[in-house]
């Protein structure tokens, strides 16, 4: 049985999907201006993670992730670089891909983009007109606010409380400092559609209200994000989805803590702005993920170097655990059950999942992993080789590596290519012609640390794999 936190009443509720064995998931992605920050890496992981633990427990999970490619942002960078919106767009997605598929993140199962919903963003715009809940002024359509009754019910704020320091900005034609922008009209050069209110493009908040309502229907059941959208962006999302749909919008809220840069809010003007794509050339991408999930997704975390070692360090105590379990299985012949390793082992397992189930406690969870470590070195210490321990131990360390999306076996440490072995011979022959012997031994023990022996034998050198 899985509990989460459910913003939207501010307490633990126990998880019952819509339908029996799914999951309508929706994760507010990035605005595709440029490289994701490591505040965008965190949602990506953490939901990555949930998503995973759904599945273990055999549900089917669609996950939903859209791509917001019309915005401020993406004009401003287009006449920065004069380039097109839809370019740079391109160019930052499969940037997007290729960051979060280093830090082990699964693709979604969609990826909506608002280009492609045009049509639909109009209609719904459309529909909410039509009903009374937005009006069209000045070119713009803005969402009555006041006539939402329920307005405020995920951030928990009141319309009194909200009124006050809500003003109107020049250039805008509200009728109330509360509405919000649906569609904004056209600027000089700017890119817009044609729509029945003029040309323009929309605001902000409606975009995910209707690729929401396209991909999951009128009702999801989780709606996840960064802390930082609960107001205005989800609390918006609510208003106009409800609105239109006619039906509770999403069942359960989610919301991950914010996190800071050596224990300073992270800002642009603090210049401690971090991106993943600079990141992950400095700090192997399993480490950043482990770091990551290493503290409860609500709670806020601090990067900094001091936190990310200790996650390499504990990291590294997990596959050295692990490789030693391999490399004692290799050798095993032992049949017998060893029945109270088992015993524990599954122990150990339990742990996990009574956690995980705990609205999704991944620093519990690896705190659950290293107690299988630590009972895997002791193992392995009594020089013990039972088989189906062995096998044990392998299963459980498998499911932790899939739940929690952290391999066993670190990137850099892929398996030569026989090919590739025989060309380092070579460069290693040449280098002893050449008196180069410091090359000769380099190539010799970086060989050595990937288990490849090397063997002199009367047809020239040989090697063998460890």
């Amino acid at each position: 049985m899985i509990t989460l936190y459910n913003t939207l009443t501010r307490q633990k509720e126990t998880f019952e999907p819509i339908e029996p064995g799914k999951v309508k998931m929706y994760v507010c992605g990035p605005t595709v201006y440029n490289y994701i920050h490591i505040g965008n890496a965190r949602p990506a992981i953490v939901y990555d993670v949930v998503r995973r633990y759904f599945e273990y427990q055999g549900y089917e999970v669609i996950y939903v992730s859209n791509f917001t490619d019309v915005d401020d942002k993406l004009i401003n960078r287009s006449k920065e670089l004069n380039e097109s919106v839809e370019t740079i767009a391109e160019r930052y997605i499969n940037a997007f891909y290729e960051d979060t598929g280093a830090l082990n993140v699964r693709r979604a199962t969609s990826n909506p983009r608002v280009m492609n919903h045009m049509d639909d963003i109009i209609q719904f715009i459309q529909d909410l007109v039509d009903e009374g809940y937005a009006y069209v002024s000045g070119g713009d359509v803005y969402y009555r606010t006041r006539k939402f009754e329920d307005y405020g019910k995920l951030s928990h704020q009141s319309l009194n409380d909200l009124k006050v320091g809500a003003r109107i900005e020049q250039g805008e034609h509200k009728e109330d400092a509360l509405d919000f922008t649906l569609w904004k009209a056209a600027k000089e050069g700017e890119i817009s559609w044609d729509s029945p209110f003029g040309k323009g493009r929309p605001g902000w908040h409606i975009e995910c209200s209707v690729m929401a309502y396209k991909e999951l229907g009128a009702t999801m059941d989780i709606h996840a994000g960064g802390t930082d959208l609960q107001f205005p962006h989800h609390e918006n999302e609510i208003a106009q989805s409800e609105a239109h749909n006619h039906a509770t919008f999403a069942n359960y809220w989610m919301h991950n803590g914010f996190i800071n840069i050596d224990n300073e809010k992270m800002s642009k003007s603090l210049g401690n702005f971090v991106l993943v794509h600079d990141i992950i050339k400095e700090i192997d991408p399993d480490v950043l993920r482990f770091f990551m999930i290493s503290v409860h997704y609500r709670s806020p975390i601090n990067y900094n170097m001091e936190l990310v070692n200790a996650a390499k360090n504990g990291l590294e105590r997990i596959r050295n655990s692990y490789k030693a379990i391999i490399e004692r299985a290799e050798i095993a012949t032992d049949v017998t059950d060893q029945t109270e390793y088992i015993t524990e082992i599954n122990k150990i397992l339990a742990q996990f999942e009574e956690v995980m189930n705990d609205d999704f406690n991944t620093a519990n969870a690896i705190t659950a992993w290293f107690e299988l470590t630590k009972l895997a070195n002791k193992f392995v210490l009594e020089n013990t080789t039972s088989l189906a321990v062995l096998e044990r131990f392998k299963d459980v360390y498998q499911i932790f590596s899939d739940v929690l999306g952290v391999p066993l076996v670190g990137q850099e440490a892929e398996v030569l290519l026989d090919e590739d072995i025989e060309a380092l011979i070579e460069e290693r022959n040449e280098a002893r012609k050449n008196k180069d012997f410091a090359r000769a031994d380099e190539i010799r023990d970086s060989l050595k640390e990937q288990n490849i022996i090397l063997e002199d034998t009367p047809q020239g050198v040989r090697f063998k794999r460890g």
